[in-house]
């Protein structure tokens, strides 16, 4: 009796955070600098800043197969890989296997998933914007979903909080669609896309560029090393240059002697409390021993990613929540959202034969949402924007076409013309027939149950994506542009690795599963701060948003644990 009273002890913590991507990273840095002790849960192994990016600095001629997988290992990754963008030999060591880590789909859905400590924050695009008050607004305006239970002023502290500390580079612009923050100096354009913005500004009153803001550092920041223009993010920065849970918040988190780091422990449940009406902890499977072992603790944070925390919640059944913890409403899981992308316009230019660009920039344009913000359209709501840049051909060509004598001289005289090229990013609406649930027949490798998805692009994307390409291309012929080509190569839900929406925050019960302050509406010690907790999509990279609310949710619950309420 003894030995489980001293077990439970030591298993007993303030805090537990599941996950440590770009949420799980920022809750555990806040809660353990507000003082409380916290255990920080990994799935999946761990990961040592620059002493675990095994690629970070290899040569293109150091990696096997030109950098592509073998046949034999494709095997592994068929769904991981058939974007054709994530797994290369280079960051194979970053993507599960699907052969172990199976999932279905109703309808085709492209789930892109890293197990490690540090999750996806080491291979995200680092863009970084803001929602604005049009965002947070735009379910009630259009009677769509349910209502954001905030508004901008709410969060928009905490996303001044959170750019100051990860360092991010743009440019102010004073649009209300895209909300200025605190920034480092911007990247440069280089000369193609300073004449397409100089001459979208000219022909479009409604449309403007600016460089991405991108959460790489252009200057020495916060105890990291400045971007080397390397453009290998995807590796693992050495520098730091750019931010990632590894090297930034989860050292962080450390350095306050208040947390503890427990990797290959897959949550398997959140224990809820039937006397106390709230979470008592959470029960996990050691990926390495096969045992089942139970953490107790004051408040539970969930940021396994959407659909991973959603999954957990699915999982944690009990008398008081038989289809899923907190899923009162029955909207635990509905509400696929994701950004549709592979749309857009690309053309050449004669322009500039006498330039190059310098270096190897980790980030393009961005042109920010024009549509249904004065002038409303019919075919559809919402908008999108348009992420690209410009690039010149590089002698490479020479190589491709095995020219030999005087052809291959003149084509290593110069460079090849300069491209440029934009694809949208679309905003999906929230719908509850896309939707993931539980798979109990198929099981993972550790014999755990999988997902099922069943979502698709609905009417009002597909109309979106029709303007979405002839608008691209309107703007390359007014920048004078040649050989344009539009293109729409289709788009699935999961392709812009930013599902969100499956545990929806809400003014209502009844029609939500979180509250204003990311917490479960019938167990408030349980936050849900990933992607699941976004009410609508907005058009822009969601990550910085999930920062800023985690913080806010940190703060929220240590202040009221402080007043005695959880």
């Amino acid at each position: 009796m003894n030995l489980n009273v001293k077990a439970k002890k030591q298993n007993t913590y303030d805090a537990i955070v599941v996950g440590t991507g770009i949420s799980g990273g920022w809750a555990a840095k806040e809660l353990c600098e507000k003082g409380l002790k916290t255990l920080v849960l990994e799935r999946g192994r761990d990961v040592k800043h620059v002493v675990d990016y095994p690629t970070m600095l290899k040569k293109p001629w150091e990696l096997p197969n030109n950098d592509h997988l073998s046949a034999e290992e494709m095997k592994d990754y068929e769904v991981q890989n058939r974007t054709g963008y994530t797994v290369r030999q280079s960051t194979k060591h970053w993507w599960v296997k699907d052969t172990e880590h199976p999932y279905t789909e109703t309808k085709r859905f492209d789930w892109m998933r890293g197990y490690h400590v540090g999750g996806r924050s080491i291979t995200w695009g680092r863009q970084s914007y803001r929602l604005s008050e049009i965002d947070f607004e735009a379910n009630a305006k259009d009677g769509i979903g349910v209502d954001w239970p905030v508004r901008y002023k709410d969060i928009a502290p905490w996303y001044d909080y959170v750019e100051s500390f990860i360092g991010v580079n743009g440019r102010a612009e004073g649009l209300p669609q895209l909300p200025d923050g605190k920034y480092l100096p911007p990247m440069e354009f280089n000369c193609i896309e300073k004449h397409v913005k100089a001459k979208i500004e000219e022909n479009f009153s409604d449309r403007m560029m600016t460089i991405g803001r991108s959460a790489n550092l252009t200057q020495p920041h916060n105890g990291r090393g400045k971007c080397q223009f390397r453009n290998k993010c995807i590796r693992g920065c050495p520098y730091g240059g750019y931010f990632s849970s590894n090297s930034s918040t989860l050292p962080a988190a450390e350095k306050t002697g208040n947390m503890t780091l427990r990797p290959n422990s897959i949550v398997t449940e959140v224990i809820y409390d039937a006397n106390a009406k709230k979470a008592s902890g959470v029960r996990i499977l050691d990926a390495e021993t096969n045992e089942t072992i139970e953490f107790s603790s004051k408040v539970v944070f969930l940021c396994a990613s959407s659909m991973a925390s959603t999954q957990i919640l699915l999982q944690s059944v009990s008398d008081r929540f038989p289809t899923g913890f907190g899923n009162d409403s029955d909207q635990l899981g509905r509400n696929i959202m994701d950004h549709h992308l592979g749309v857009g316009a690309f053309g050449e230019s004669d322009l500039f034969g006498d330039q190059y660009h310098s270096g190897r920039r980790p980030n393009g344009i961005y042109i920010p949402r024009f549509r249904n913000m004065k002038e409303k359209r019919k075919d559809f709501v919402r908008g999108y924007g348009y992420q690209g840049g410009g690039s010149r051909e590089n002698w490479a060509r020479a190589i491709r076409e095995f020219s030999i004598g005087k052809e291959l001289k003149e084509l290593m005289a110069h460079p090849g013309v300069w491209r440029f090229g934009i694809g949208g990013f679309g905003e999906t609406l929230p719908n509850p027939n896309n939707r993931v649930t539980l798979n109990t027949d198929v099981r993972d490798i550790h014999g755990l149950p999988t997902l099922t998805f069943d979502a698709e692009l609905k009417e009002n994307e597909i109309e979106m994506r029709k303007d979405m390409k002839t608008a691209a291309a309107e703007m390359l012929e007014a920048a004078g542009l040649k050989n344009i080509t539009m293109y729409d190569r289709g788009s699935h839900p999961g392709i812009g690795i930013h599902e969100m929406g499956t545990a929806r925050m809400g003014r209502d019960p009844k029609t939500s599963v979180l509250n204003r302050y990311n917490q479960v509406h019938a167990a408030k010690n349980v936050f849900v701060t990933d992607g699941a907790f976004m009410t609508s999509a907005a058009c822009q990279n969601p990550s910085l948003g999930y920062m800023a609310f985690t913080a806010r949710a940190a703060d929220h619950a240590v202040k009221e644990i402080n007043r005695g309420n959880l």
